[in-house]
C-alpha cells in the first residue's frame, strides 16, 4: 500500500509540474483600474482581460493615458484593482507586491532608476544584499556574472552611475533586474533615450537573453523598431480594454482607428520592414 501511495504521489507531482509549465505566466481577468481625482472616479481599464503565455515577448501599446504603465504596476502588485483579478506565476499579484517581487519578477524602468550613490556593482547586488542571508563574496560573484551577461566588462563594476553612458545605464539596470533570476521580466520603454546604434545593440541583447534564459517578457514601448524586432505578440489597449492580443502581423491587420494611425503611418511603414527580417517565433 505504501508503494502504491508513493507512486500516486509521484504521478500527481509530475502532473502538477506539467500543468504549471503550461499555465499562463500572467492572467488578468475582468480588470477595472479606477483612480480618484478631485472627488471624481476616473476609470482607466474596464473589464480588461489579458493572458501572457510562458516564453512570449508581449508588447503592450496604446494611446497616451490608456494605462499601459498602470498595467505593469498591476502585474507587479503595486496597484490594487478596483475589480477583477491579476494572477502572476500562479499567485495573486498583490502577494508579489507585499512580499517583494524581485525574486519572481524583474523590472527595468524607463530611465534605469539606478541608485546614484551606489556603484554599478552595488546597484546590481542590491536585491541579494537585502536578503541578508548570503555571504558577500557570493553576492559579488553573482553581480559580476550578471554584469558580464549584459555585455559590460568587469572594469565598470566600481563606476558610479554618473560616469555611465545612457546605453550602459540601461544594461546595468537590466543586470539588476535579472540578479534574482526571475522567470518574468517587465520592461518600460527599454530603448527610450538611446541612439539608434545603442538601441539596436540593446534589442539584440534582450533577444539573446530571452532565448538563453527562457524568460517571459512583458514590455511597454512606443518605439516601433523595438516592437517589431522583439515582440512575439502585441496587446493593444484602447477603449479601456485589450482590443486585440496577437502576433504583430495579425495586430497590424486588425480594424481599429488607433491601430491604423499607430502602425500604418509613415513611421510605422518604415518600422514594418523588420517583419520581413524577424519571424517572431518563441
Amino acid at each position: 500500500m505504501g508503494d502504491r501511495e508513493n507512486t500516486l504521489e509521484a504521478v500527481a507531482a509530475v502532473a502538477a509540474a506539467e500543468a504549471a509549465a503550461h499555465a499562463p505566466v500572467v492572467e488578468i481577468e475582468g480588470l477595472w483600474s479606477v483612480f480618484h481625482n478631485a472627488g471624481v472616479d476616473v476609470v482607466i481599464h474596464k473589464d480588461l482581460d489579458l493572458v501572457v503565455p510562458r516564453g512570449e515577448v508581449l508588447t503592450i501599446v496604446g494611446g497616451s493615458g490608456s494605462g499601459k504603465t498602470v498595467l505593469l504596476r498591476q502585474i507587479l502588485g503595486l496597484n490594487t484593482p478596483a475589480r477583477g483579478t491579476v494572477t502572476v506565476l500562479g499567485k495573486p499579484a498583490e502577494r508579489l507586491g507585499a512580499h517583494g517581487a524581485s525574486s519572481r519578477v524583474g523590472m527595468l524602468f524607463q530611465h534605469g532608476a539606478l541608485f546614484s550613490a551606489f556603484t554599478v556593482l552595488d546597484n546590481i547586488a542590491f536585491a541579494l544584499r537585502e536578503l541578508k542571508c548570503l555571504p558577500d563574496d557570493l553576492i559579488r560573484d553573482a553581480a559580476l556574472l550578471k554584469l558580464q551577461m549584459v555585455g559590460l566588462e568587469v572594469r565598470h563594476a566600481h563606476k558610479m552611475p554618473a560616469e555611465l553612458s545612457g546605453g550602459m545605464i540601461k544594461r546595468v539596470a537590466l543586470a539588476r533586474a535579472l540578479i534574482m533570476d526571475p522567470p518574468l521580466l517587465l520592461l518600460d520603454e527599454p530603448t527610450a533615450g538611446l541612439d539608434p546604434d545603442s538601441s539596436d545593440g540593446f534589442c539584440t541583447l534582450l533577444r539573446s537573453l530571452h532565448r538563453e534564459l527562457g524568460l517571459t517578457v512583458v514590455m511597454v514601448t512606443h518605439d516601433l523598431d523595438t516592437l517589431f524586432e522583439l515582440s512575439t505578440r502585441v496587446a493593444v489597449v484602447a477603449d479601456q480594454r485589450i482590443i486585440v492580443n496577437a502576433p504583430p502581423r495579425e495586430v497590424v491587420a486588425f480594424p481599429h482607428p488607433f491601430i491604423h494611425d499607430f502602425f500604418l503611418g509613415e513611421r510605422g511603414q518604415r518600422a514594418m520592414e523588420l517583419l520581413r527580417e524577424y519571424p517572431f517565433t518563441v
